[in-house]
């Protein structure tokens, strides 16, 4: 669902501005430390600024908000003292969402921002601004408009607020996609999103359907959307900059739209969250679509393996063996471990056919990983260094922090098959998860320089809290085009 708030630059003063707007709040930064805000709002308090934030024991602190009365313009308003802590990217990205939290319900709030990274602090606010409901609307509305004024001025500042929007929106889209109910949601769905999002960002697009799998060798998606009504779909996002091209780098998604565990069936409670497993495809639909508005130079393609996991008569079963795309095999020896099964095709066929520079794919992989790394961590695994340095700064710098684990060679032989290439699930003493599936990866992805992002952990939460909401949170759409447009 779109996201509401509109956030665009203003001129002149905080009080000027709500009078102008109508504003029901005006918002004053506080930075942490003993300093007081240095605000025109204040001459109309009975007391200063540095009475009011002693009074509640205030420090600044990144999302820390105080309030009080004031009288703008002839009305009473609301003055919103927020905490901005070091002004640093992730402070201003806190502080912003917690003034979009802080106005629901209002028209307008005009806040003063200090001079730093003014798209982390849009990002911020618009992403808590995020809500996703079917049926009556939310009590509060979200926050209308937030005009913000800095030191450079709207003219300067709109980039930053249009590059801000831009990364919200595309986080917004990957948290949409992936909070639709599975009922809706088919991979023929998401091959169909993803096309209206191709045509609206200039995007080239192949959807590979049934028919086409058969005939192309792909065995994986064929294998684990055996079991559905509801076939599965290779989606195919070429993006190319005007211009020279850069690097090409492919992006491979994981896109189970619905994950019973298939034969081997997941308890009750154990599937209450699975309209989310397509959430890194989500990610990767998400990221093509802002690619073009970014300006980013790299040729980028970005493939979504999508299909859905069930039982019947039809499924997969433990002990079938997979020929996947290139014509390795894999041993089913569990069927919920079905999502390495899918991006081993996308893969292979991204080393055999793309010849890209850099290959990254992210899934919802293992819950291994989210035991290691709990909510806030994507795992990273690569076979190059520089390619896992590169994603690391990236993940930082978007608030999507990554955590590098080993590619543990003597773990290999815990996915060796008695009858088959691979197995799709360790075995013997070695234990780690996550681990292992990044393992059976790497067998398919040639001699590319690859990484793998399980964000089992990061992809979903379980309440509000900064620029995440409960539900999806699009974890990697920004750390992605960070990386992309460096």
């Amino acid at each position: 669902m779109p996201i509401e708030t509109r956030i665009h630059g203003a001129g002149g003063t905080v009080t000027g501005t709500a009078v102008d707007l109508g504003a029901e709040a005006v918002a004053v930064p506080v930075r942490s430390g003993p300093v007081a805000p240095d605000a025109e709002v204040a001459k109309a308090l009975p007391f200063t600024l540095d009475e009011l934030l002693e009074l509640h024991g205030a420090k600044g602190e990144a999302g820390e908000i105080i309030a009080a009365p004031v009288q703008v313009g002839g009305d009473v308003r609301e003055l919103l003292l927020y905490g901005v802590g070091e002004a640093a990217p992730a402070d201003l990205r806190k502080a912003g969402a917690a003034l979009a939290r802080r106005g629901r319900g209002r028209t307008a709030l005009v806040a003063g921002v200090p001079s730093g990274d003014l798209a982390a602090f849009v990002e911020g606010a618009l992403l808590a601004s995020y809500e996703f409901r079917i049926g009556a609307a939310a009590p509060k509305r979200p926050l209308g408009t937030l005009a913000v004024l800095t030191e450079a001025g709207p003219g300067a500042d709109a980039p930053a607020i249009e590059r801000g929007t831009a990364r919200a929106r595309a986080t917004a889209l990957a948290r949409d996609l992936t909070n639709t109910p599975a009922s809706e949601k088919d991979p023929s769905w998401l091959a169909a999103r993803a096309a209206e999002v191709a045509r609206d960002a200039g995007l080239a697009v192949r959807v590979r359907d049934e028919k086409e799998l058969v005939e192309g060798g792909f065995g994986g998606l064929l294998a684990v959307g055996s079991g559905s009504v509801r076939p599965p779909r290779l989606i195919e996002l070429s993006y190319t900059p005007n211009g020279t091209p850069g690097r090409h780098v492919v992006l491979v998604g994981k896109g189970i739209t619905f994950d019973s565990g298939g034969l081997s069936l997941k308890p009750n409670d154990g599937m209450k969250t699975m309209k989310t497993d397509m959430a890194g495809g989500a990610v990767v639909i998400a990221v093509m679509s802002a690619l073009r508005g970014l300006g980013v130079r790299a040729r980028v393609t970005g493939l979504i393996a999508a299909a859905e996991n069930m039982p019947s008569g039809s499924s997969m079963r433990p002990g079938d063996v997979i020929t996947h795309f290139g014509g390795k095999t894999s041993e089913v020896l569990n069927t919920d471990a079905e999502g390495r099964l899918v991006l081993a095709d996308a893969l292979a066929y991204a080393d055999a056919e793309l010849d890209p520079d850099a290959v990254v794919d992210v899934a919802t992989l293992t819950g291994a990983a989210k035991v290691a790394l709990g909510l806030r961590y994507g795992a990273l695994f690569s076979n190059d260094d520089a390619l896992a340095e590169a994603l690391t700064a990236a993940g930082a710098a978007a608030g999507e922090p990554l955590w590098r684990l080993p590619l543990v060679e003597d773990y290999r032989k815990g996915i060796d098959s008695d009858v088959a290439d691979v197995a799709n699930m360790g075995r013997g003493d070695f234990n780690g998860g996550a681990i292992a599936a990044a393992l059976f990866l790497r067998e398919f992805v040639g001699d590319r320089a690859w990484a793998h992002l399980d964000i089992a952990g990061p992809g979903r939460a379980t309440a509000d809290d900064a620029e995440i909401t409960r539900g999806a949170t699009g974890y990697g759409t920004r750390l992605l085009l960070d990386h992309l447009t460096a």
